[in-house]
């Protein structure tokens, strides 16, 4: 699944008590904006995460040293089995080039709260297409300064650093080539396997020496024209995984190499992108070194896509023999460890309450691996981990995920340190004009084609992440202080959006103010580098402030806001001032 609403094919309520994990949590964050919370206020934040106890895992910390498989588990280094506990944290593959939320909080405040929340891992998805990127887009750098002026590979490097602090693991995982819509397969013209290979490669090497990074997500969601064994090198990914696997390992032979399923099994019937994986019972992953291949299957409910198995009289007791046929059959037979890489919802629905009731517990039970998706509140398909504001748990999802996250605990926020750099990367100097990239095609190979009798995919829809709207630019009025400005959409969710704001000046400014028209906007609730307020049913205005106030001469300077509204603006019209 992806970001601010896409979706391929995809994306009860256990009320097991939450008081402690949502007050908790709520305070930590709270004391971390330099606020604090009542007795009364913690009261409520617990009475809202639901009542009754009950026997939950125990907490579940990285792992000590590097891991590997054995049959259908996942060992430590000691030969313990270890249980991968992830949360998606996305916005690395979008034309930000950074987790998204950082206009928001910090990266330590997530980090954080993503430990509480009882996760030991951080599944984090790139594009190509960002790793070769010289700037990133929608950082708060008042809330985030030991992130200014990195490039987005240096960013990555903070992230792995500091989840090292808050003792979680990191899955790097290669979403998509490009940073504008989900591909079919591993590569496009634009980004070749070649690009594929040698950035895996370079991040393999990169991270070698830290067991932080625990293992590598190939190619998230191969789907359509993506076949499992079919013997057609462009488009056969059961291959493909094999020469990536082989890429990473002939690196670093100690990281878990995930590979994702496609959406077709051999049988012809369909399922979500990546989550068919009937296919490795005959034609398995086979890696130059033994027991690293994790498989990683999605699986979504109905409010993402309605998929057949949905509307059975039988449902919801028909999902668990549909995953035991799709992939639960290689962690019980054995034969390989299984990751859920994806599953969320934001149990809006009767259907989606059942689904979630049934997926956790078929977790549960037989002990597979998880990735949930996602911390982030501007997933479109199944909302997140945290409200809208990046701070106020979801109480409902997580005592729903309580019987495989455990109660978690309050984790406090460390002072960030400088971000190391473990490879040669050019930081970037200040100012640097953001570019929001179109989505570039996603082609077919121009060599061989599935085989004849492969059925039609399904029907599905596909979701994408809004590519970021640009408005025109609008220059000032003609004076002594000469500006312009354009507005870019970063992301946007049915409850509001993030737009960056990026102010030029020729002659320099020593202050500006910005205007457009948005009928729809209720709020403001969060800028950065700015200050901007609302005129109901009419327009927002913001104005530069602290290290957005001033534009050198012949400059951009890039801000930003969020802001609550049901839809963003399409193109909207600046008007500029400036002194």
């Amino acid at each position: 699944m992806h970001d601010s609403g896409y979706r391929s094919a995809h994306r009860t309520l256990v009320r097991s008590g939450l008081r402690r994990l949502a007050a908790g949590a709520i305070a930590l964050l709270l004391a971390a904006g330099g606020l604090s919370l009542t007795s009364a206020t913690a009261a409520t934040a617990a009475s809202t995460a639901g009542g009754a106890t009950a026997t939950t895992p125990a907490p579940t910390t990285a792992p000590s040293g590097w891991l590997h498989t054995d049959g259908g588990s996942i060992k430590d280094s000691t030969g313990k089995t270890y249980v991968i506990k992830a949360a998606a944290w996305f916005g690395m593959e979008t034309s930000n080039c950074a987790p998204h939320g950082l206009w928001s909080i910090s990266l330590d405040a997530g980090l954080a709260q993503i430990r509480s929340m009882g996760f030991n891992t951080i599944r984090l998805p790139y594009s190509n297409e960002c790793l070769a990127a010289q700037a990133t887009t929608s950082i708060n750098y008042a809330v985030n300064p030991t992130l200014k002026n990195l490039s987005p590979q240096l960013v990555l490097d903070a992230v792995v650093a500091r989840a090292k602090v808050y003792g979680l693991s990191v899955i790097l995982d290669q979403h998509r080539p490009d940073s504008g819509a989900q591909s079919e397969l591993w590569y496009t013209a634009q980004y070749p396997e070649s690009t594929w290979l040698s950035d895996w490669r370079m991040l393999a090497k990169r991270y070698a020496s830290n067991p932080t990074v625990i293992g590598v997500d190939l190619h998230n969601e191969p789907h359509g024209s993506a076949c499992w064994g079919c013997g057609t090198a462009a488009v056969d990914w059961q291959a493909a995984a094999t020469r990536g696997g082989n890429a990473v390992l002939g690196v670093n032979p100690k990281l878990l190499v995930i590979v994702e399923g496609t959406d077709r099994q051999p049988d012809g019937t369909t399922t979500w992108w990546g989550g068919a994986l009937g296919g490795v019972k005959a034609k398995p992953v086979t890696l130059s070194v033994a027991h690293q291949v994790v498989y990683s299957p999605h699986d979504y409910p109905s409010s993402v896509y309605t998929q057949s198995w949905f509307s059975a009289a039988n449902y919801p007791a028909n999902l668990a023999p549909l995953w035991d046929k799709n992939w639960g059959y290689l962690a019980k037979s054995n034969i390989a460890p299984v990751l859920l890489g994806e599953f969320g919802s934001t149990l809006a629905t009767p259907s989606d309450t059942k689904w979630m009731t049934s997926i956790v517990s078929y977790l549960a039970n037989t002990g597979i691996s998880f990735a949930y998706w996602s911390f982030n509140p501007d997933s479109g398909d199944t909302g997140g981990l945290v409200k809208d504001d990046w701070v106020t748990p979801q109480a409902a999802k997580l005592s729903a995920l309580k019987p495989l996250l455990g109660a978690g605990a309050p984790v406090p926020v460390q002072t960030p340190t400088p971000v190391p750099s473990t490879g040669t990367t050019t930081t970037p100097t200040l100012p640097i004009t953001p570019t929001t990239p179109a989505p570039a095609p996603s082609p077919k190979p121009t060599t061989g084609t599935p085989p004849s009798s492969s059925p039609p995919p399904p029907p599905s829809p596909s979701p994408k992440p809004q590519p970021g709207t640009t408005g025109p630019p609008t220059a000032s009025a003609a004076g002594p202080v000469a500006a312009s400005a354009s507005w870019a959409l970063q992301s946007s969710w049915a409850d509001g959006y993030v737009a960056t704001v990026s102010v030029t000046s020729t002659t320099g400014a020593s202050g500006w103010s910005v205007t457009w028209p948005d009928t729809r906007a209720t709020a403001i609730t969060n800028a950065w580098g700015m200050t901007c307020s609302l005129k109901a049913s009419t327009s927002i205005t913001c104005t530069g402030v602290d290290w957005g106030a001033a534009v050198g001469t012949g400059q951009t300077l890039s801000v930003g806001l969020q802001v609550a509204a049901p839809a963003a603006p399409t193109l909207p019209r600046l008007t500029v001032t400036a002194r």
